[in-house]
């Protein structure tokens, strides 16, 4: 969530939280590519940052870049310059925003595709179980501040996020259960409490709001195996609940390490293991990922693969992602120096009376099992006054992920990735 705020960054937000946006709002006229690129280096960007400190992470940068860019449209100046960077968007505002519609688009069409395949295996008497993969996104604003229209056109037309007027300056609490309600709404109950205690006041005047769920089931099911070895933190031996299948999967090389690629059922998106060489190697993997490496992915040459690897369940407390951002390059927006943020697009800026980002906010769950993959994230931006022959097979290779590692769901036309983590410890 990113807050706006007139005194300090992290005080008395004005704006609140920017809305996520709803799947196929919009048809797709522009290439997903760009948004792709953009999502993936940003991604790399906040994971680096955010997995220097260890442990087990997992973030969606679909999330964290689709509520800064509602924002984005807002801004202006060297506050919009500074976002761009960081954000790493590229070509005309136009093409940044139509880019994410055109994801969004792909992705709601692999969702339908996903349910005509469950409606014919059906007809053919054979069980199937559709991609669920929901997107929302939703302005709550101060009613009667003065929000510029066209910049509420802008993101309800592109990113299908309507304005809900509400009254921070009266009931701040109220409005901060009103919105977590609606972002566990959206998410199936897996985020709640998105929005801690004490940061939305009456100073708060928008929040801009992303909520995302996905539950996707493996085109083919793993089998459990009991007592897997798995060497937490890099060092200890643990035994772990393992998921083992020998199966066509893609696999590649990398620095450090090696890919697999898993698809789910209707092969539109897939899990992407990112696994070290070594078993304490996973940060100096990290440290070379690029967005390269991650669209190259999208396209691993499939092989005979044995692979084992943890089953596992992530449900991270929310980080407030202020400070990182500030530090990757975009202060300004957090109005740092003072009077130096510039949200002129999203409301006149007056010398005593103009927004900021006070509060980004952000959290994510994922579980891994041996039938597929559920997941959910959101985020807000909180804006304050100042968001032939037969032949004997070759022998498959063997891949066991007893080690930390890396991973994404991926969609593959695109490469981009909707959630990133790493896995220390599935325990």
């Amino acid at each position: 969530m990113i807050h706006f705020n007139r005194s300090h960054p992290m005080k008395s937000p004005l704006l609140a939280v920017l809305g996520t946006a709803l799947l196929g709002t919009l048809p797709a006229r522009a290439d997903s590519n760009a948004a792709a690129t953009s999502i993936n280096t940003f991604g790399l960007d906040l994971h680096r940052r955010l997995a220097a400190g260890g442990g087990n992470l997992v973030t969606s940068p679909w999330s964290i870049e689709t509520a800064l860019a509602m924002t984005y449209a807002g801004a202006g100046g060297k506050t919009k310059e500074e976002m761009a960077k960081v954000l790493r968007f590229q070509g005309s505002d136009d093409a940044v925003h139509q880019g994410f519609a055109a994801l969004a688009a792909d992705l709601s069409k692999l969702q339908k595709e996903s349910e005509e395949l469950v409606k014919q295996a059906e007809q053919r008497g054979g069980p199937a179980t559709p991609l669920q993969l929901h997107a929302a996104n939703r302005l709550f604003g101060q009613q009667g501040y003065p929000f510029e229209k066209p910049f509420l056109e802008l993101v309800d037309k592109i990113y299908g996020a309507p304005l809900e007027l509400v009254d921070f300056e009266k009931s701040a609490d109220q409005q901060r259960a009103r919105i977590n309600a609606w972002v566990e709404e959206q998410t199936k109950e897996r985020i709640k409490d998105l929005i801690p205690a004490g940061v939305l006041d009456a100073d708060t005047r928008l929040v801009l709001t992303n909520a995302v769920y996905l539950k996707a089931a493996w085109a083919e099911a793993f089998r459990e195996v009991p007592d897997f070895e798995f060497h937490a933190d890099g060092k200890t031996p643990a035994k772990v609940t393992g998921l083992s299948r020998t199966d066509s999967f893609g696999h590649a090389t990398i620095p450090g390490g090696s890919v697999v690629t898993v698809p789910y059922a209707g092969g539109g998106l897939q899990f992407v293991l990112l696994v070290p060489d070594e078993k304490d190697g996973l940060a100096a993997m990290e440290k070379q990922l690029t967005p390269e490496v991650l669209a190259a992915a999208a396209k691993a040459v499939p092989r005979e693969v044995a692979l084992h690897f943890p089953k596992f369940k992530l449900e991270p407390d929310r980080v407030m992602l202020a400070e990182e951002l500030i530090a990757m390059g975009m202060p300004t927006a957090f109005d740092q120096p003072q009077g130096s943020a510039d949200f002129s697009v999203m409301a006149s800026r007056k010398p005593d009376d103009y927004l900021f980002i006070s509060h980004v906010i952000h959290k994510a769950f994922i579980a891994v099992d041996k039938n597929g993959t559920e997941a959910a994230a959101a985020t807000a931006v909180v804006m304050a006054r100042a968001l032939a022959m037969p032949v004997e097979p070759p022998k498959p290779l063997e891949i066991r992920v007893d080690r930390p590692f890396a991973f994404a769901i991926q969609h593959v036309a695109s490469g981009a990735c909707l959630f990133l983590g790493r896995v220390s410890d599935p325990r």
